[in-house]
């Protein structure tokens, strides 16, 4: 009986992105052409060479579990890159390796969180901090950005969210769900504030870190001050594409790492053993092995915001990095659209699957009511296509 589940599940939200996704596989199950920019997951496939190490940890059987923190080899490789993409100097000890980065963020919250702290979430944010947050016994207090900030949390707007429950920020560069890259001018100014608060920690998610268009990346653990109470998170979903092979990481003090691995310990072990042996590959691998991937990302950007503004209403800034587009579509809300009243972005999401047979992913589920999510992790063709089957049900 359903009266039965506990009030934890049943005050927890369901991924917005993960139900839009399903939504649309069941409608394309049905018969309907429908176009998904929905999800977060890039459309090519891992490079072969990470593979090749894949069917090598096979063959070598890697078939044990694996230390609950992660192989210490490839802790050392992640080490090494982060001193050469991010300049940081931690140590396996500062390193634990999770299944995804979204378990790496569980962890973080689920140690770092007592009932009543606050965390603060520059809004939009990626869709399962609030939930992760509030799982644990925080509570989130979302600060919201505007589109034409770029969506970016000023130091005054910080400043003004603190109070004395304040325990943690929780951010994303390049940013899911509005692709905005801090700078290290920004981020530098964000630190003088946090500098004053010294028991604020700060939860960097860096998952996006390679797909990047700016021609810069700064992580903030590298700002003076900042390292000793950052916790870097990453992994190779996005940027190797390897959405499905599961591997996270963080970077952090080590007494909070000690922590994760306990958590860790009590909840999954030790991350799939095969991924982890691809992993040091991927993470030893030179940047510059995705430069195709990134160039083609850049491509489909320009081709959408150069799409999106052809079409009357919608509101639309450049993103830096990732693979998505954040439009605002306030402009449509109290009208109706060949017969169905638009209130708000959810309805507008909806209304978009309905009639343009687009899926796409509502803002509300980022913290911005105003705003909804594609991802242009597809084709330029199926891109350009959905852009025109949208512009039609707007006209």
């Amino acid at each position: 009986m359903e009266n039965s589940l506990s009030d934890r599940i049943n005050n927890l939200s369901t991924s917005q992105t993960l139900a839009m996704a399903a939504l649309a596989r069941e409608l394309k199950a049905q018969g309907k052409d429908i176009i998904s920019l929905s999800l977060g997951e890039p459309d090519f496939n891992t490079p072969d060479f990470i593979k090749e190490a894949a069917k090598k940890a096979i063959d070598e059987n890697y078939s044990t579990y694996s230390p609950v923190d992660g192989y210490m080899d490839l802790k050392e490789a992640i080490c090494r890159k982060f001193k050469r993409d991010n300049n940081l100097d931690y140590k396996p000890a500062n390193v634990v390796v999770s299944t995804g980065a979204k378990q790496s963020l569980y962890n973080v919250a689920q140690v770092m969180l007592n009932d009543g702290d606050e965390v603060i979430l520059p809004a939009p944010y990626w869709v399962s901090y609030s939930e992760i947050v509030k799982m644990s016994g925080g509570i989130p207090v979302e600060v919201p950005t505007s589109i034409e900030n770029d969506f970016k949390i000023t130091p005054q707007q910080l400043e003004a969210a603190i109070t004395p429950k304040t325990k943690m920020i929780w951010y994303s560069s390049p940013c899911n769900p509005s692709g905005s890259v801090y700078s290290r001018e920004e981020f530098t100014a964000i630190a003088e504030v946090l500098k004053k608060y010294p028991n604020i920690y700060i939860v960097a998610d860096e998952i996006y870190e390679h797909i990047n268009f700016s021609g810069t990346f700064c992580s903030i653990a590298s700002i003076p001050g900042m390292f000793e109470r950052t916790i870097t998170v990453n992994g190779v979903a996005k940027a190797f594409a390897m959405t499905g092979w599961r591997i996270g990481y963080i970077g952090a003090p080590e007494f909070i790492a000690k922590a994760c691995t306990k958590m860790q310990g009590q909840v999954t072990s030790g991350a799939n053993s095969i991924a982890q042996r691809a992993t040091i590959t991927a993470v030893d691998a030179d940047p510059s092995v995705l430069n195709e991937m990134v160039a083609a990302f850049k491509s489909r950007r320009d081709l959408v915001v150069g799409l999106i503004k052809e079409i009357p209403g919608l509101k639309i800034n450049v993103p830096e990095g990732a693979f998505y587009v954040f439009p605002d579509v306030s402009s449509f809300f109290r009208k109706t659209l060949r017969g169905t009243l638009i209130n708000n972005a959810d309805d507008f999401s909806m209304y978009l699957l309905s009639e343009a047979n687009v899926a796409t992913v509502t803002g509300d589920a980022f913290g911005n009511p105003n705003c909804i999510r594609f991802s242009y992790a597809t084709s330029e063709e199926l891109l350009t296509e959905a852009m025109k089957r949208i512009k039609e049900v707007l006209a």
